[in-house]
């Protein structure tokens, strides 16, 4: 095979990720056997290795070691999706972790002032965390929820416990880097990109029930639209804007 030898193990270690030797998630070889098992240098399987890790096509661990890095959950921005559907859907476990639920009396501006609920919720699938979710909602229309109650889909939550119908929601997804306590909760370096979606959810009289912050790994998600030239109007649509300051995460 032509070209530089680090080049052609990248070909070779493609080729053994294709292969379904390695699971998606499991333990990928070490550098050493790497090494071994194809007669090359240390330096020149790390440079293979690290050129694999940037094609997102491994992940390295620290501490830990390098593992096949798991293919991408997918986003329906025409329809409101629950996370627990969607990741069980693609054959993975899916799980919350519920950091807070405390009753607002003052309420937010986005739902009328309203006295609100406000939970904050991480989103894991196959034990790692995916989405940091913070969320406001009308506590009127959930009488005596609590915390246990936010460990599943709260959509379905709504529908069958407090008998919501919810209409669909307005929503705007933004580039933003993440960092501090939300990086440390998605285990992700600081700096790292992240996408956030802001969004208020309707009841069928127009009547905003939640509003949300949440921001998801960029390295886990791919958000998913279809377009056409005679669509309907959807629910929650797309839109590319300006990256956002941190602030905005706060409150």
């Amino acid at each position: 095979m032509p070209g530089p030898i680090y080049r052609q193990l990248n070909a070779s270690l493609r080729e053994l990720l294709s292969s379904g030797e390695f699971a998606e998630g499991g333990q990928f070889l070490t550098e050493r056997q790497i090494a071994e098992r194809f007669g090359i240098s240390r330096i020149t399987a790390n440079k293979a290795v690290a050129q694999l890790v940037s094609e997102q096509r491994l992940e390295f661990r620290k501490g830990v070691g390098t593992f096949v890095k798991r293919g991408t959950l997918d986003y329906n921005l025409r329809s409101l999706t629950s996370f627990t559907a969607m990741v069980e859907s693609q054959g993975r476990k899916a799980d919350t972790k519920v950091l807070s639920l405390k009753k607002n009396g003052a309420g937010i501006p986005e739902l009328n002032n309203e006295p609100v609920f406000f939970t904050e919720r991480l989103r894991l699938a196959d034990g790692q965390p995916v989405i940091y979710e913070r969320r406001h909602f009308i506590a009127a229309l959930c009488p005596g929820i609590k915390r246990s109650d936010l460990h599943g889909s709260i959509y379905q939550l709504w529908r069958e416990r407090f008998f919501l119908s919810i209409v669909g929601a307005e929503q705007s997804i933004r580039a933003v880097n993440v960092i501090g306590r939300e990086a440390e909760l998605l285990g992700l370096k600081p700096g790292a990109a992240g996408l956030l979606n802001t969004s208020i959810g309707y009841l069928e009289d127009r009547r905003p029930l939640w509003f949300e912050r949440t921001l998801y790994r960029g390295d886990a998600y791919e958000f998913f639209n279809r377009l056409g030239y005679v669509e309907a109007p959807g629910a929650a649509v797309g839109r590319l804007i300006p990256s956002i300051p941190r602030a905005i995460l706060g409150g």
